[in-house]
């Protein structure tokens, strides 16, 4: 049986371990995949949530506009009171009588429907549509634009940690060169100048590392201005940073950049609702044809003026506009010059379209050949590092050329990092310039 002081030492090394896990599984759910980040991203910004209540009032504006489809229903009630009425006294002994009361009374319910109006309500519906389209499309880009902040960010912090790896591992590599560049000055091999010339070295690398280090924290600043979240100093980032080629197809990716580019969505969005206005416009000035009915009860009948009777009402109404002072006819010339705009912007944005995929692609060219040469670079400065530090081992070779190929080593891997986050990050700038989704 344990002891009451063994038994608490248990439970508190219990709470611990229970704690530590806790905590463990707190960072790893915390964490962000490129997934995560750019769906916390989505979920967090405003513009999002303001596009969409935006959509929300473009179809409440569709829903308006076709009430006009609906008969009208309208109810009224009034007094109104009348001082002095006319009254008629037929001869000078009878009593006089009024033609109406002093205190009159009404109320009704008045039904009004448009049986023709030539396609006005229809025209104006559309249009609506349209508009509500162009909104819903508006989203689409800035989701986009957002994502791709999203992952360039993520692929940023990957990059920049990646790269301190690079300068750490140099570091450490110069470090372990001067501790035999000081075994040498001992053992009288060397002069001090060439520890002096490698802490120079070191110190400049450790430049470089607290440069890269300020960028890393910066870009955690712009991640967490993306996320919202003011409060995170390091965003938990999870992730590497990876060479996954791809084939291009110039053609089909140009093809479906056409296709999908929300951008050319909101220039035929655009174009459509200049058709759609015009269409309205030519129908502003046809003719109307309606009904009406009027139920209610009111008083002012003869002879007995105060007591209130059931009357009814029916009126069908033709309105033919005559002349509007040219009001439609400028109008429609304004109509027309904004669908010959709209028609521009379309051939303009097609063109940039082109172009940004032509651009995307040519970056993910450029990146390819970059990283195979950056392969061939760090083979090619591994040995010669090699071949420098065996040199200098054996008296035959200066320090300065193994410092150089140190440099040079670091280099090339900081370029083979470089082209690997080129060619990701293009990857997502083609994905952008096509239209596809990328998270």
């Amino acid at each position: 049986m344990l002891s009451r002081s063994t038994f608490a030492v248990s439970l508190l090394v219990a709470g611990l371990l229970a704690g530590a896990r806790a905590g463990h599984a707190q960072v790893v759910s915390d964490s962000l995949t490129l997934g995560g980040t750019i769906q916390a991203v989505l979920d967090a910004n405003p513009a999002i949530t303001s596009l969409e209540e935006e959509v929300n009032a473009a179809t409440s504006r569709v829903t308006q506009s076709r009430g006009g489809f609906l008969p009208q229903i309208t109810g009224t009630a009034t007094y109104t009171r009348v001082d002095p009425v006319v009254k008629v006294q037929l001869s000078p002994d009878a009593p006089a009588f009024q033609l109406a009361p002093n205190n009159n009374y009404d109320a009704h319910i008045t039904l009004q429907y448009g049986l023709l109006d030539f396609g006005r309500k229809e025209a104006t519906t559309n249009l609506a549509e349209s508009r509500r389209a162009t909104a819903v499309d508006n989203i689409a880009v800035t989701r986009r634009d957002l994502a791709f902040s999203a992952a360039q960010a993520y692929y940023n912090i990957l990059f920049v940690r990646e790269s301190i790896k690079v300068q750490d591992a140099q570091i450490v590599s110069l470090q372990q060169h001067q501790r035999e560049m000081e075994k040498r000055v001992q053992g009288g091999v060397s002069t001090r100048f060439d520890v002096t010339t490698t802490q120079v070295r070191i110190t400049q690398a450790q430049n470089t590392k607290i440069d890269l280090e300020n960028q890393l924290r910066n870009q955690q600043t712009l991640l967490a201005r993306l996320l919202h979240k003011p409060e995170y100093v390091n965003v938990p980032v999870r992730g590497a940073l990876t060479y996954q080629p791809q084939p291009v197809d110039l053609d089909a990716a140009l093809a479906q950049a056409l296709e999908k580019r929300p951008e050319v969505k909101l220039a035929r969005d655009a174009e459509n609702t200049a058709n759609l206005n015009l269409k309205l416009i030519e129908r502003a000035n046809t003719p109307t044809l309606g009904v009406g009915a009027q139920l209610g009860a009111k008083n002012g009948y003869l002879p007995n003026l105060d007591r209130v009777r059931p009357n009814s009402v029916g009126v069908v109404q033709l309105s033919v506009p005559i002349y509007d002072g040219n009001k439609n006819k400028n109008q429609r010339v304004e109509a027309l010059a904004n669908i010959r705009g709209s028609q521009a912007r379309i051939e303009d944005t097609q063109e940039q379209v082109r172009s940004d995929v032509r651009q995307a692609t040519n970056n993910l060219q450029s990146s390819t050949a970059r990283y195979e040469n950056s392969v061939v670079q760090i083979a090619q400065a591994t040995d010669a590092l090699t071949r420098a530090q065996g040199r200098y081992r054996y008296g035959v070779g200066q320090n300065l050329d193994v410092l150089d190929a140190e440099t040079s080593l670091a280099q090339a891997r900081l370029s083979r990092l470089q082209a690997i986050y080129n060619y990701t990050l293009g990857q997502y700038q083609l994905k952008r310039a096509v239209g596809e989704q990328i998270w």
